[in-house]
């Protein structure tokens, strides 16, 4: 088709649609509905009731085509019906945005720019300002990390032709953040298996978010084994199972534990160890008391000093932490979780409770010695049965010390002194041990003597004997 036959056609196009214009009835900035009738060059033909019939830009039909329905805003009756498409969204946004206003609705906009207050947004292309502090709960950190994104804001504030409109993202982030806690709220029972992530890493515990509000996982919660650093049993950022110890809504606080659910090694414990049983442990680490094996199973049990061999000092080169040791376990308490551990035979029951008639007084025993104190030394008759002999049954003499005649391990011999069972108190004497033994020695010595027959003395022998004591001198 030529340019001319173009122009022509335009131009019938034209005069056809002046011929049907009846806009009498019509005003500028009414807001009618048509349908698209026909498109020719940059114009759409709009029918917008009866005959009547209105020219609209092309531009402003977008993805809408010939026999499709519209909204229009009248923008001219003369000299032809001239309608606005883009007018009339324009239009049902500003009334939109006013009823967002009003019902506190959020709405979606796009940071266009920022201004030495705060943020420029496009709201269906009307500009609205957001001051830095409602851009987030807390003052932005970057302030152009914004610039260019979409986000949803509410209408804190607008005039009623819209030329001034505040909005708040904030208040947005708010809500959503009460909404999300109520949700949660609503899943959070004592008892209850709930997944959450890990937010924060303290020392005396784990914070993890439930999905809009905060639990704490304390230290003791973390692992059956303890102690233990929180940094490493989890990362921040790490999904986490937790059962929940403990609920408080109006107080806002929520106990959690890991290690309700996972196994607990201490029924493994309990049905593979026994008072007296033996152990095989990893020293772990060290105190001024003793030091701390773990057990296969995971459990740590106590190694006092006083369970040490005799002469065995905590630094000894077979307690460094790392190294493998083997003994008895001393006790088993479930209820308070503990372990102690020994690297001496220890007693299955109670020694003392007929120590008196076993240890009676005057009975002559063999101890080990254990430790040397200022007014004593302490031995060991039996697993779990320890006496004392004072330094005055000692037989050491006054000023020296008892250190250098009892060393830790070696064996000593002594005689009951007394035994008192109810106070776990068993005196021993050394000093009448050695006077037991010499009497001993001494009847012993007169009854093989006595065995023995006397020799007979000879006549000759008598006068001898009579003769050189005569001859003896008396002594000054």
């Amino acid at each position: 088709m030529t340019q001319q036959d173009q122009q022509e056609q335009k131009a019938s196009f034209m005069e056809a649609l002046a011929e049907s214009f009846t806009s009498e009835q019509l005003q500028v900035g009414q807001l009618v509905s048509g349908q698209i009738v026909a498109v020719s060059g940059d114009l759409a033909l709009i029918a917008v009731g009866g005959k009547t019939e209105a020219i609209m830009d092309r531009a402003e039909l977008g993805e809408l085509r010939p026999g499709d329905n519209l909204e229009a805003v009248v923008v001219a009756t003369a000299p032809e019906l001239k309608v606005s498409h883009r007018l009339a969204i324009e239009r049902r946004e500003r009334e939109a945005l006013k009823g967002a206003f009003a019902n506190r609705i959020p709405v979606q906009g796009k940071v266009t720019g920022r201004n030495r207050g705060g943020y420029d947004v496009s709201i269906a292309g009307i500009r609205a300002f957001c001051p830095y502090s409602q851009m987030e709960l807390g003052y932005p950190k970057n302030l152009d990390a914004y610039l260019g994104k979409s986000f949803t804001f509410l209408i804190t504030e607008m005039a009623e032709d819209l030329s001034t409109m505040v909005v708040s993202r904030a208040a947005v982030l708010l809500e959503e953040k009460e909404e999300a806690k109520r949700q949660a709220w609503e899943k959070i029972h004592v008892g209850s298996v709930l997944e959450g992530t890990v937010k924060t890493i303290r020392d005396f515990g784990v914070f993890v978010d439930l999905g809009g509000v905060d639990g704490m996982i304390h230290t003791t919660e973390l692992s059956h084994r303890q102690p233990v650093k929180p940094s490493q049993v989890v990362r921040v950022g790490e999904k986490v199972q937790v059962k929940v110890l403990e609920a408080d809504r109006e107080k806002e606080r929520i106990a959690l534990s890991l290690k309700a659910l996972q196994p607990d090694p201490w029924d493994e414990v309990l049905r593979r160890y026994q008072v007296g049983g033996p152990f095989t442990g990893k020293v772990v680490r060290k105190a001024e008391f003793g030091a701390f094996v773990e057990l296969p199973e995971g459990v740590d049990g106590l190694l006092h000093v006083t369970q040490l061999p005799p002469g065995m000092r905590l630094d000894d080169p077979s307690l460094e932490v790392g190294q493998t040791v083997t003994g008895f376990v001393r006790e088993l308490d479930a209820d308070r979780r503990r372990i102690g551990l020994s690297l001496r035979p220890v007693a299955t029951s109670d020694p003392w409770l007929d120590a008196a008639e076993r240890y009676p007084e005057g009975t002559l025993v063999e101890a080990t010695v254990e430790r040397v104190a200022p007014f004593g030394v302490f031995v060991e008759l039996e697993p779990g049965l320890e006496a004392l002999i004072p330094a005055s049954e000692s037989d050491v003499p006054k000023g020296k010390s008892l250190s250098d005649s009892f060393v830790p391990g070696t064996r000593v011999a002594a005689v009951v002194l007394s035994v008192d069972a109810g106070h776990r108190r068993l005196s021993l004497s050394v000093k009448k041990a050695k006077e037991k033994k010499a009497a001993k020695e001494f009847r012993r010595w007169a009854e093989e003597r006595k065995a023995k027959p006397e020799p007979q003395v000879t006549a000759f022998g008598l006068a001898l004997l009579k003769a050189l004591k005569e001859r003896e001198v008396p002594r000054s």
